[in-house]
């Protein structure tokens, strides 16, 4: 009996030691030496835009007529009633009649035109938003972006959308900087709404945050933090040579923002130069994440590969 239950269950023993070891291998390196600490600056708000009110459109009714508002079938009170005899009361209720019908169908029009409608024509308070993250994982040669983020942290207004533009346009810049030095990369977005798109923005940047041992430097919303450093014994250099830093970012924007899949130096041009040309009006939040944050500092191919297995070679 115990040998055919034995024998049943063969066919998914490997299956699940595979699940096993994958994921005795993510969380098992994420809290342990393989996770570096790493600095994030950002800001933004999710509120709803203020409503755009637009005028009403009115028809002018001569002969004493008055307004007649909303426009469309406006002749019920256009016609002056003189020389209809017996007829009047009959006449009179089918002109209403036809009024109350034009009212109701260009309510059920307006009620059934979908969001299309709701955007472009009302501007509606729950409208379209892109979430994007971008990831670049660099040679170690390019230390200067450490340098260049470290004194966006310590210098950027992220209180403000003029700012968090700057500060976006900024990134973009020194990651385009350096594409000699451009090796792993990727993208992902997503079309949302923006009742929910503070959730999947938190999503994207609680994924980056949670692969770092801690934030030894962040600025978001103004909020400045900057924790002690312990320097490194002597030995640790050479226990692991570093070969990369990685950059991550995040941005929230009203419309659409579609990057492309990154399978080249081209492709990651293309969605770098996408996302730093954002505007500040439509700019909802942006998040910049990078490890590891200390100067000087790197990760290895190992500890790249194994916190960041979604990264493509370039």
């Amino acid at each position: 009996m115990v040998k055919q239950f034995f024998q049943r269950l063969k066919p998914f023993l490997k299956p699940l030691m595979a699940v096993v070891l994958a994921v005795v291998l993510v969380f098992g390196t994420a809290d342990g030496a393989w996770a570096a600490a790493g600095g994030r600056i950002g800001g933004g708000s999710f509120r709803a835009p203020a409503p755009r009110m637009s005028p009403t459109p009115r028809t002018y009714a001569p002969g004493g007529g008055g307004y007649y508002p909303g426009g469309g079938f406006g002749f019920p009170f256009l016609f002056p009633f003189i020389g209809i005899g017996g007829g009047f009361g009959g006449l009179f209720t089918l002109l209403i009649f036809i009024a109350i019908a034009n009212v109701v169908v260009r309510g059920l029009r307006g009620a059934t035109a979908g969001d299309d409608y709701d955007y472009a024509a009302t501007g509606g308070s729950n409208p379209p938003v892109s979430i994007a993250k971008l990831q670049v994982g660099l040679l170690a040669e390019a230390r200067g972006l450490q340098d260049d983020l470290n004194r966006l942290a310590t210098t950027a207004d992220t209180g403000t959308s003029q700012g968090l533009a700057k500060l976006l346009q900024e990134t973009t810049l020194a990651l385009l900087r350096h594409p000699d030095y451009w090796a792993y990369a990727t993208s992902e977005d997503k079309q949302t709404l923006l009742l929910s798109a503070e959730q999947e923005f938190n999503r994207y940047t609680l994924s980056a945050r949670s692969r770092f041992s801690a934030e030894t430097l962040s600025n978001v919303n103004n909020q400045l933090t900057q924790a002690e450093i312990q320097a490194k014994l002597p030995g640790d250099a050479d226990q692991a040579p570093g070969e990369y830093i990685l950059a991550t970012v995040v941005v929230a924007t009203q419309g659409k923002l579609d990057l492309p899949d990154i399978y080249s130096s081209a492709d990651l041009r293309q969605a770098l130069s996408q996302i730093g040309a954002v505007s500040g009006e439509n700019l909802l939040a942006v998040e910049v994440l990078w490890t590891p944050q200390q100067s000087g500092e790197t990760l290895s191919g190992d500890e790249l590969i194994a916190q960041y297995p979604e990264l493509k070679l370039i």
